[in-house]
């Protein structure tokens, strides 16, 4: 079993930064996917970017460039660097994990709010 926390979210002017933090217990992130997800109410969760075990990544369109994933696997911490944010980026922001197995599991979620 894996537990996920997000942190890091928050209200921030449009042109500013954010840093999220999924932290994990239970086990070892070296051997998941670790990505972030996001979903505005009355629409679906959708990806944001991953991370694999090798560390190669991977980012939807619509935030390459602007936003970083990364890990610590010292601290079982992955972190999303988010830069130059849009109001569309308002968000809830979800941190996921999966490996081989049908292992996945999904963190509570933090708020982003970008205002214009």
């Amino acid at each position: 079993q894996v537990q996920l926390v997000e942190s890091g979210g928050g209200l921030v002017q449009a042109g500013g930064s954010l840093r999220l933090s999924c932290a994990a217990s239970g086990r070892t992130l070296s051997t998941f996917i670790m990505a972030w997800h996001r979903q505005v109410p009355g629409k679906e969760r959708e990806f944001v970017a991953l991370i694999t075990s090798d560390g190669s990544t991977n980012y939807a369109d619509s935030v390459k460039g602007r936003f970083t994933i990364s890990r610590d696997i010292a601290v079982n911490t992955v972190y999303l660097q988010m830069n130059s944010l849009k109001p569309e980026d308002t968000a809830v922001y979800y941190c996921h994990a999966a490996r081989t197995g049908g292992y996945k599991y999904w963190g509570q979620g933090t708020q982003v709010t970008v205002s214009s």
